[in-house]
């Protein structure tokens, strides 16, 4: 996908997605930028207290973030950011 400018809390780094979660994002009709933007500003999506607190830390100490969107009823999917902000990756929880 390339590299997407920093507008929120960290850097993306390198974007990347996987053949299943762009296709999955096709057929959800949901734009993959709108969720990166989500991400990027520390939405954290459809996760637990525990792991948005979770994310807060690895703000500040600099650790791998991640996000989990509910786009259609029964499609999850989740946006990782590495720990050193070099990548960041949509996909499938099954593609992990």
């Amino acid at each position: 996908m390339g590299t997407v400018a920093c507008l929120g809390r960290f850097h993306l780094g390198r974007v990347l997605a996987t053949q299943a979660a762009m296709r999955a994002l096709m057929v959800a009709e949901k734009d993959p930028m709108e969720l990166l933007s989500r991400h990027q500003r520390g939405d954290w999506g459809d996760l637990g207290d525990d792991d948005k607190e979770s994310n807060e830390l690895a703000l500040i100490h600099g650790a791998r973030l991640l996000s989990a969107y509910n786009v259609a009823p029964d499609l999850r999917l989740w946006i990782i950011t590495e720990a050193d902000r070099s990548a960041t990756t949509i996909l499938l929880p099954e593609d992990y």
